[in-house]
This record gives C-alpha cells, sequence and structure tokens, in this order.
C-alpha cells in the first residue's frame, strides 16, 4: 500500500521514463535488495509483492529507475548471489507471475526495472552442478565448470593457490577426488566460460528477462568470468594479496582469474542481444578495477556503463574527492560512457557511518567491536552523509542509491553473532564479521513487530532507534532527510543539463564548488569552519545555513 504522504504521479511521459535509449546516462537507481525491502506475506523475509507495494514510495521519491539484487531460487548462501535458477523466482519472494506485475506497476509509475545478472558462478544447487557431480571426472557436465585433480601424492592438496574472496582456497574436493573452482562460498561455483553451453545460456537469460519487460542488467563480478585454465594451472605466488593488490601486481590483463582481456569479447556479444530491443537494454557492470581497466566494459560497444567505487572509497577530504570526481569524469568521458556515482551497497557499510570514521580504520575491527571503537556520533554521520550524497546528486552522470539511505539509516554494526547470515563470518573462521549490517530490513512504520517491514518479525533484528528514522517519522517532516532526497531529486531533474562541470579557480582550501552549466552550481565544505558562500540563490542546502554562511560538512546548491 502506498506510504501515507506519499505524492504519486503517473511519470511516463518525463524524458528519463520514455523509450529514450540513452535514459540511464544520468538516471538516479535505487537498488532494491529484495530480502530486506517489504514483506507482503509476513514470513519475516521481503519478497516480490512486497516491492510492489511500496513502489509509490520510489515514485515519489523521485527516483528513475529500481535496481533488485537477485532474487531467484537460492538457498541464500550468499544472500541470493547463489542462483540455482537464472530464469524463475525463488518460492519464498514470489513467482513469475508476481514478477511481471512488479514490471508492469513500475512503468505505470514510470520507473525503469534492472535486474542482477551473476555470471561468473551458479548455485551448487543448479542442476547443471548436481548433474556434474553425478558424472564424474572428464564429463561433459563438468566441463560446464572449472574442475581439476588436485596436486600431492593423492591428489589431497588443491590445485592452485588461488584464495576465496570470502576466506580460505579458492577450491572445494568432492567425493570423488577431484577439485572444483569457487571465488567465491563453496556453495558458489565457477562456471568455464570457454564452455560453449555456458555462454548459450546466458545469452538466452538475457532475451528471457528482456522479453518480460526488463530495462536492463546489472552484470555481477563483471570482472571475473574468463579465467586462464591453460595447464598447467598456474600460481598467483603470494595469496595473501588483496584483489585490489593482486591486479596491480600484474601487468594488465594477464590475472589469472580477474580482468583478463578476453572477457570483453562476451560483452560485445551480449551487446547486440540488448541492442536488438526497442529501446536498447542498458546495462552497468560491476567490475572492481583500475579506473582505466574499468573504462573497456563502459565502451558502447559492451556494457555501456561500469561501477565507479573510487568515489564511495574516498576520504572525506577535499583534494581527495576533487581528483577521484576528475579522474572518473576522464575515464567515462574516454569510454563514450557517463560517470556513476555511489556511495552505499549492500556490501559496505553504509556511509551515514563509514564517513565519520578515521581514514585508517580497520572497518572489520570496528564491525567486531559492535561500532564502538571508535564510537560513530549519529547526528555528525547523518549530517555528512547528507553532504556526501548532495555532492554526488550534483555531479553529471548516474547516481546509484542504496535502500534506506534516503532515510539517512547507520549501519548496524553491533548486530549479535547468532544472527549473522553472511557466509563470510563462517568461512573465515569468525574473523570477519560480514555485511549483515546494511542489509537490515527496512522501517516503514514507527512501530509494530519489524516496523512496518511485514505484519511479523524480519529475518535480521532492527535496533528500537530503527523507528526515529522510519519513513512514517520523516514523511512531510520539513529538513527530514526523506525530504531531502524528494527535493534533490526533484531539483536535480529540472536542473540537469549535459554532463560537464567546471570547477571554480578560487574556491578556499577544503571547499568543492563547481559550476553545472549555466544554471546552478554545488558547493561543499569539508572544513570544520563555516565559510562564506559564493553568490547565488540557494535552491537546497543539506543543512541550514549558519548566518548566511556555509557551515562544515554541508553542501548547497545555488542557482546561478
Amino acid at each position: 500500500m502506498p506510504c501515507k504522504g506519499d505524492r504519486v504521479t503517473d511519470r511516463s511521459t518525463l524524458d528519463l521514463s520514455s523509450r529514450d535509449p540513452d535514459w540511464w546516462r544520468q538516471a538516479v537507481v535505487y537498488q532494491v535488495y529484495p530480502r530486506s525491502f517489504a514483506d507482503a506475506d509476513g514470513d519475516g523475509l521481503g519478497d516480490l509483492r512486497g516491492i510492489t507495494r511500496r513502489l509509490t514510495h520510489l515514485a515519489a521519491l523521485g527516483v528513475d529507475a529500481l535496481w533488485m539484487s537477485p532474487f531467484y531460487p537460492s538457498e541464500l548462501a550468499d544472500g541470493g548471489y547463489d542462483v540455482a535458477d537464472p530464469r524463475d523466482v525463488d518460492p519464498r519472494l514470489g513467482t513469475l507471475d508476481d514478477f511481471d506485475a512488479l514490471v508492469a506497476e513500475a512503468h505505470r509509475l514510470g520507473l525503469k526495472v534492472i535486474v542482477d545478472i551473476v555470471p561468473n558462478h551458479s548455485s551448487h544447487q543448479h542442476a547443471w552442478f548436481q548433474e556434474a557431480l553425478r558424472a564424474g571426472p572428464g564429463s561433459a557436465a563438468r566441463d560446464r565448470y572449472v574442475f581439476r585433480d588436485g596436486r600431492g601424492e593423492h591428489g589431497e592438496l588443491p590445485p592452485t593457490d588461488w584464495q576465496s574472496v570470502f576466506g580460505g582456497s579458492a577450491w572445494q574436493r568432492v567425493p570423488d577426488g577431484q577439485w572444483y573452482l569457487h571465488l567465491f562460498a563453496p556453495e558458489q561455483p565457477d562456471l568455464n566460460w570457454e564452455n560453449q553451453e555456458v555462454r548459450a545460456d546466458h545469452r538466452t537469460t538475457l532475451r528471457f528477462w528482456s522479453d518480460r519487460g526488463v530495462d536492463g542488467f546489472r552484470v555481477d563480478v563483471a570482472h571475473a568470468l574468463v579465467k586462464d585454465l591453460s595447464e598447467p594451472l598456474r600460481d598467483l605466488g603470494r595469496p595473501e594479496l588483496s584483489r585490489e593488490e593482486a591486479l596491480t601486481a600484474l601487468p594488465p590483463g594477464t590475472h589469472p582469474f580477474y580482468d583478463r582481456d578476453d572477457v570483453h569479447e562476451i560483452y560485445r556479444d551480449w551487446r547486440k542481444i540488448l541492442d536488438a530491443y526497442q529501446p536498447p537494454r542498458m546495462a552497468v557492470a560491476e567490475a572492481w578495477v583500475p579506473g582505466a581497466r574499468r573504462a573497456l566494459y563502459a565502451r558502447p560497444d559492451e556494457l555501456g556503463q561500469a561501477f565507479n567505487f573510487e568515489y564511495l572509497q574516498a576520504r572525506w577530504e577535499a583534494g581527495e574527492l576533487r581528483q577521484v570526481i576528475t579522474d572518473s569524469l576522464a575515464t567515462a568521458r574516454a569510454a563514450g560512457a557517463s560517470a556513476t556515482w555511489v556511495l552505499s551497497n549492500h556490501d559496505v557499510i553504509r556511509h551515514a557511518s563509514r564517513l565519520m570514521l578515521p581514514p585508517d580504520t580497520d572497518l572489520n575491527a570496528w564491525l567486531l567491536s559492535g561500532g564502538r571503537a571508535p564510537a560513530v556520533d549519529e547526528a555528525a554521520g547523518l549530517r555528512r552523509a547528507r553532504a556526501a550524497t548532495l555532492l554526488m546528486l550534483a555531479l553529471p552522470g548516474s547516481a546509484y542509491l542504496y535502500q534506506g539511505e534516503e532515510l539517512g539509516l547507520p549501519e548496524v554494526a553491533d548486530l549479535p553473532t547468532e544472527v549473522l547470515q553472511d557466509p563470510i563470518w563462517e568461512q573465515t573462521g569468525h574473523v570477519r564479521k560480514g555485511r549483515d549490517g546494511c542489509r537490515v530490513p527496512l522501517p516503514w512504520t514507527t512501530a509494530g513487530p519489524s516496523y512496518g517491514f511485514g505484519p511479523g518479525g524480519a529475518w535480521l533484528p532492527q535496533p528500537p532507534g530503527f523507528a526515529g528514522y522510519a519513513v512514517e517519522a520523516q514523511d512531510g517532516v520539513e529538513g527530514s532527510t526523506l525530504e531531502l532526497y524528494r527535493t534533490a531529486l526533484r531539483l536535480r531533474r529540472k536542473l540537469l543539463d549535459g554532463e560537464e562541470l567546471t570547477w571554480a579557480a578560487n574556491a578556499p582550501d577544503g571547499v568543492l564548488q563547481f559550476d553545472r552549466g549555466e544554471g546552478w552550481r554545488c558547493v561543499t565544505n569539508l572544513t570544520a569552519s563555516a565559510v562564506a558562500l559564493p553568490a547565488g540563490e540557494v535552491l537546497l542546502s543539506s543543512a541550514p545555513l549558519e548566518n548566511g554562511r556555509l557551515g562544515p560538512d554541508t553542501t548547497v546548491w545555488l542557482g546561478r
């Protein structure tokens, strides 16, 4: 049902919601984590009908599209990214008819729909993997995955020193003695993209969802599909290196399983399929690679856009942010794409908490401390998060919002260990706490067993403080974070003009200032003191001005 105060309009005539093939270039996309958005049937797990009932919230917010994380059949070994059938809906979340109803309602409200596609791996429950286990070594069924004999006298050692992103070896042994590759959880065996059946099946999946009205795809782990499987498989030599360190330690395109040059022929093939629809389906790559390499995924004949995580990872420091913004715009321009900006998602600590942590903070240690070492001032964190968001929304390109950030939700860092669901916790032997703190179900009302998330409880416990962040608590309240987002998105749509910005030559130290065309400018104060405002009409401010001056951790939009 609509939330109290939702101001819903049919936006089907608006430019970004029309058949414009470039609607995505400066769109605002809202990420829905289905299991934590809204629960219609009361089982404690979010579902598709819950999302459909709350689409009016997104329309009133003013976003252009929603992106849904996986809703496919899954045992939830990795929050739904272990997909047992990529062309169906998990029965706990609904049916294909429910999905069709969701798309129809989204389109009625003028919202585009983007879905996750997970091509690097499947669930171990996938029919193909179960067939591979039965078929045995050397079979055609096993060739769809990456099976190898082990090393050692009896094959008792993993084939290589490759490590899983979630900790430990990236190889799992099966009863007949062979090992299979899993760059993530053991329940997520990697597919073999040298196999033509694998390629054909993913073409079918792209068409399946496009035919059902999906407007685009977010490609999970886009940089990891192609591996160097030539024999003998080669060790990395330094398995302790992080993903980022390993990529920079080797010549570009030569890592054995990340960001290999051959991956791009796959996306050129996909682009032909996506362009066969009218309007063409968009796609965005999740590719954790350096900027120059990321641009390759965003080329017009490939996916067209790629997530830029540098802004998310940047410190709250003017010089660093300016450099990240400048480099990101240049990278996107070189690819013929538009830039992307994101502050939070389902894999990282929410920015209302993260931005307040000292730059040298061990984030995992902070989570293990329950968010108490160091403690985060929630009010100060929210002020900084609002400033960072208004800065992001002023930048040229697409902004990706994560559910609940429009409410100013902080990270729930103090979840008891006995309720944790993220496989990282178990796979690392209780060393890394994981990502559950940003996945706690949303609060819609100020009371009830799950603050309006559903008629019953929630699959992860919500803290009592969530009541104050609920949609009901903020709707129509002047100065609330929800109303700030609504106003910012409404203004942004009116103000957009081109995909360029011009930095001010005379901005004070610690202040970011740039113009967007002839119509408006953005000023962000990252210092500890109030600063004078340049000339212009105040259109929107992330916090009240201080005697006409721009206070610390505040962003303002000025008309020129």
